[in-house]
């Protein structure tokens, strides 16, 4: 039962629960929140175990039971600022079947304390299940507990997850990998898949399919489904073949890959690949390659302070001269007009903002 306080969220455990989840619990789950943790993450996780514990919608843990796991009793604020109490301290891990690592904003720092990071390594330890969701799989890789597994992360952070972990396995096409002992989830409505297969394997059919019709899901996606992204525009109902030549072409932006070896990953021949993208999308895999990365460079171009060969060799060229050429080609301009275009619009928009705020009326109590 979720007990709601003024600007905080006790993850409270109900009448009639002991801390060891009681008797007849197919499936224990612990959850370590991570500082500005992703709260849909959490929320998706957690109810879709209770959704599927529940009868009656009374909010019973008849076959499921967790609880948030901390080494102190302060309240962990999320990124949307709901703050979340703790329900027990960290204790024996063999306790869960599965401790979640809920992830959050990059760039915190120390986003679990060390006492919850030498948890998670004595967990996996004695064999524990463990599952990073969201960015709960940086924590996990910064943890060493990652190490010589594949990873599966949201392509939204592909890039950064790749620079800081160059090692390890890394795909941002599926919703999740199992790995051994360890699954990472992509997060956003994944978690909820995740959580259902989860509950399908450990209470039943009944209580997962109880859970999806709640949470009003039609169906329970597989790990190994696409996650929902495509770098440039393509027609409806596009062959799924298509989408992952895509995502693959995107993750491999500043070393590209030829045409044959994104081809033979769809498990094409190239001559296969060119003939369904002319014609499902008609261009060529090779001009869809650009695109993406034309795409991506003039996002750079408007949003970072990169040099334009830093830009250059982030999506995959040489030299500064011919990705200038091919950014005129696409977009009519280089990219250093692009930029001072932009800038010329932003200072606009400051003098704006100052009319604005200088011509306000003052109020009616002067």
């Amino acid at each position: 039962m979720l007990e709601r306080g003024i600007g905080y969220v006790v993850a409270g455990r109900g009448k009639n629960h002991g801390s060891d989840g009681g008797p007849g619990k197919r499936l224990r789950v612990g959850f370590l929140l991570a500082r500005q943790f992703t709260m849909s993450a959490f929320a998706l996780f957690v109810d879709t175990l209770r959704l599927a514990s529940d009868v009656e919608d009374k909010s019973g843990r008849r076959m499921c039971d967790w609880d948030v796991l901390s080494p102190n009793t302060h309240m962990i604020r999320s990124s949307c600022g709901v703050q979340v109490v703790p329900t027990t301290s960290l204790g024996d891990p063999e306790r869960f079947d599965y401790i979640v690592v809920i992830g959050g904003l990059l760039g915190v720092e120390e986003q679990l304390p060390s006492e919850s990071v030498s948890f998670l390594q004595r967990a996996l330890q004695k064999g524990v299940r463990l599952i990073g969701a969201c960015t709960g799989s940086f924590v996990l890789a910064d943890s060493g507990l990652l190490d010589g597994k594949t990873a599966c992360i949201s392509w939204l952070h592909y890039s950064e997850f790749k620079a800081r972990f160059p090692a390890i396995r890394l795909t941002s096409q599926r919703l999740f990998v199992e790995d051994g002992k360890v699954t990472t989830c992509a997060g956003g409505s994944a978690v909820a898949d995740l959580a259902a297969l989860l509950v399908r394997r450990h209470v039943g059919e009944g209580a997962e399919r109880n859970a999806m019709e709640i949470l009003q899901l039609d169906r329970r996606r597989e790990g190994s489904d696409l996650q929902s992204r495509t770098p440039i525009t393509l027609p409806v109902h596009c062959d799924d073949r298509i989408r992952v030549a895509l995502l693959c072409m995107e993750e491999n932006m500043d070393e590209r890959l030829d045409i044959e070896t994104i081809a033979d990953r769809v498990g094409l021949s190239r001559r296969q690949l060119e003939r369904i993208f002319q014609s499902k999308t008609g261009f060529s895999p090779a001009e869809a390659y650009e695109k993406i990365c034309m795409k991506k460079a003039a996002q750079l171009v408007e949003r970072t302070s990169k040099t334009v060969i830093e830009i250059a060799l982030d999506v995959g060229f040489a030299n500064s001269s011919h990705f200038c050429r091919r950014f005129r080609a696409n977009f009519g301009m280089t990219p250093n007009k692009l930029r001072e275009k932009m800038r010329s619009r932003s200072q606009k928009h400051l003098v704006a903002e100052d009319c604005l705020h200088l011509t306000a009326p003052i109020g009616a109590s002067s």
